[in-house]
């Protein structure tokens, strides 16, 4: 596996836990991560992760900002690194 991929699949792993966390955390009442370090990973390149936690663990999934906002960021995202991959 190159730099790329263990990159990328350390990325989406933390943004997949990350939502599992923040649900558990909502279901106990704690203190919540807040929404902008829920973000942070997809903005990094994980949004395939955060997606498939988002539906997974049944979590944001009315709240328009990550309904609309994670696969926005996943496409166009990895439409820029498939543009740069083919462009080389």
């Amino acid at each position: 596996m190159n730099l790329l991929g263990l990159y990328l699949f350390v990325v989406n792993g933390a943004a997949f836990c990350l939502m599992g966390w923040d649900k558990g955390l909502a279901r106990r009442s704690r203190r919540r991560i807040p929404e902008k370090r829920l973000f942070l990973p997809v903005l990094l390149g994980g949004g395939p992760g955060g997606w498939l936690g988002m539906y997974w663990f049944r979590h944001k999934t009315k709240h328009w900002k990550f309904v609309l906002g994670f696969p926005a960021l996943t496409f166009l995202e990895y439409g820029i690194l498939i543009f740069y991959w083919f462009s080389t």
